[in-house]
């Protein structure tokens, strides 16, 4: 649980005009928000929007280059990093976890104790009265309890206490981290991803200790049931969809509702933004037209009917007069337009589907079993498992954690060495994985090096990075370090594509990924011309999968 660095205001979470930026490269403009208690926002946005940053801003681990951010007295921030020692045990860890939370019910008793010997002393009382309100918040004295039913509710209570968190799977320290945030009731809830490593079970805990949290909660998250279910309002930091989208001018798009409340609206907002957009278009055409042409009045060859020199300066003086106020008119109204404008709609970086680099009208030939797996097994991670799959099968692996749907996939890829049993598949068969978790690349290197070192100078030429619309052109030449983590998965995902597989294994295929690549994605997998296999928790795709399905 971390302290407010500065000054707070009451139990709301305020952003004034933040701005960060980072190499040169502006990531927020002028963002500004409030969240008040009891109120739970989700941040929004495309990979590398600077959802993450914003969430790093509030918690104070960066400073924003302006603006200012205000905060309860206290706040925890769940993310990519641990927040403990990976060197100590579990029981350490949850002794550390319940100090803060524990020295509220301590200061009860230990003021408790000094009001009996002074029972006249108004500052002693009101710190009496302070304590006893922190310990309530925090429920200090069921702390205990409700650390072991977190640990329980996140699948982690087999765990023995002398296990060193460094022991432990990578999803298994992300839940533990979860579970040392949510114990510890700061009055101000972060949290970055918090499903990206939890079965149906977990997310239910987790959603309902945050529809619980009696403070502000702000938080990012790529899993589309979840927001639908948990969260009060959106803050979009796309600036394509804001509705008052002037030029110069920057900041985010608030919206009160759920996540699918939000997706009509959105789309509604966009339609009317392109069609106020192509008007003002219109309107400025005309008004350029008219100051170009509208320098005269009347027929430019009548003459008046008398030829005296002053009936003739009479009516060029008129003539020049009413000229002059219509032009000037126009200007007006043409400067006015072209300083109010909406800006042009962006295009949007829209994923071309999984089938974006595969050969036109070519498909698998065969109609038989491309792989086949017999009672495959991987000691201490994956049960005997035995399954046949065809050309264009279309296959969900679903399961708790800890059951193997992510070694099954990598035993499938022939990552993983199984036990026991086997996995057959025709020789020249081309099976592909993107994995749950980016990869490691070198991080000097730009998205498109990385790109080219992984699928080869020739696949990299003829199917070039930005065949996919997964990264904008703007990030191609960025180094891989300054992408975001959705960014860098999106990279992986273009490295796998770019030789179409036959076999095509998505492991959490929706982790990390923005909402609307998510729901692309997803959407592209029936039109894949190989086998697909998705293992995956995410409940908005289970929900609407058509295939097969395996439940391990």
């Amino acid at each position: 649980m971390l302290d407010a660095p500065q000054s707070t205001a009451g139990t709301h979470l305020r952003v004034e005009g933040v701005s960060k930026g980072y190499a040169g490269r502006r990531v927020l403009t002028n963002v500004g928000f409030s969240v008040a208690a009891g109120d739970r926002a989700a941040v929004i946005g495309e990979n590398g929007s600077g959802k993450s940053t914003l969430l790093r801003l509030v918690a104070g681990l960066e400073c924003p280059d302006a603006g200012e951010i205000v905060t309860p007295a206290s706040y925890a921030l769940y993310h990519q990093q641990a927040p403990f020692p990976m060197g100590h045990t579990l029981a350490q860890i949850a002794r550390e976890a319940l100090r803060p939370v524990r020295f509220h019910a301590d200061e009860v008793t230990r003021l408790g104790e000094a009001m009996a010997d002074s029972p006249q002393d108004a500052a002693l009382a009101d710190a009496f009265g302070h304590a006893v309100a922190e310990a309530e918040r925090t429920d200090a004295w069921g702390a205990e309890r409700r650390w072991h039913l977190l640990i329980d509710g996140l699948g982690l209570a087999g765990l023995a206490p002398d296990r060193r968190a460094a022991e432990l799977s990578g999803g298994q320290v992300a839940r533990l981290s979860l579970v040392w945030v949510l114990v510890q009731r700061a009055e101000l809830l972060l949290l970055d991803e918090p499903t990206n490593h939890l079965d149906d079970a977990a997310a239910a805990v987790v959603s309902q200790t945050v529809k619980e949290w009696p403070g502000p909660v702000l938080l990012a998250s790529h899993d589309r049931a979840f927001l639908d279910e948990t969260i009060t309002s959106l803050v979009d930091l796309d600036p394509a969809l804001r509705q008052h989208c002037t030029v110069g001018v920057s900041g985010v798009t608030r919206f009160t509702g759920s996540y699918t409340d939000y997706l009509a609206a959105r789309a509604d907002q966009r339609e009317r933004w392109q069609q106020q957009y192509q008007n003002e278009q219109a309107e400025l055409s005309r008004l350029r037209d008219r100051v170009r042409k509208d320098q005269q009045v009347g027929h430019t060859n009548w003459q008046p009917r008398s030829e005296t020199r002053m009936a003739q300066k009479f009516y060029a003086d008129r003539n020049a007069t009413v000229v002059s106020r219509r032009v000037n008119d126009a200007r007006q109204d043409l400067e006015r337009l072209e300083a109010e404008q909406v800006r042009k709609p962006p295009r949007p970086l829209i994923f071309r589907g999984l089938a974006a680099a595969h050969p036109v009208n070519s498909g698998s030939a065969s109609t038989g079993p491309t792989l086949v797996a017999s009672g495959l097994s991987v000691a201490g991670r994956l049960a005997p498992t035995s399954l046949a799959l065809g050309a264009r099968d279309r296959l969900l692996v679903e399961g708790p954690n800890g059951c193997g749907k992510s070694t099954l996939l990598a035993a499938l890829a022939g990552l993983v060495e199984p036990t026991s049993g086997s996995v057959s598949r025709p020789s020249r068969l081309r099976v592909a994985l993107l994995a749950q978790e980016p990869t490691v690349a070198d991080a000097d290197q730009t998205a498109s090096q990385a790109y080219r070192a992984a699928v080869g100078e020739a696949v990299a030429d003829e199917v070039p990075l930005g065949s996919f619309g997964l990264i904008a052109g703007r990030d191609q030449n960025r180094p891989v370090a300054e992408l975001s983590v959705g960014q860098r998965r999106r990279l992986d995902l273009a490295c796998v594509l770019a030789s179409p597989p036959e076999v095509l294994l998505l492991d959490e295929p929706t982790n990390h990924f923005s909402l609307q690549l998510a729901t692309e994605l997803e959407a592209s997998i029936e039109h894949y011309p190989g086998t697909v296999v998705v293992a995956s928790h995410d409940r908005w795709l289970r929900c609407r999968w058509s295939g097969q399905r395996l439940q391990l």
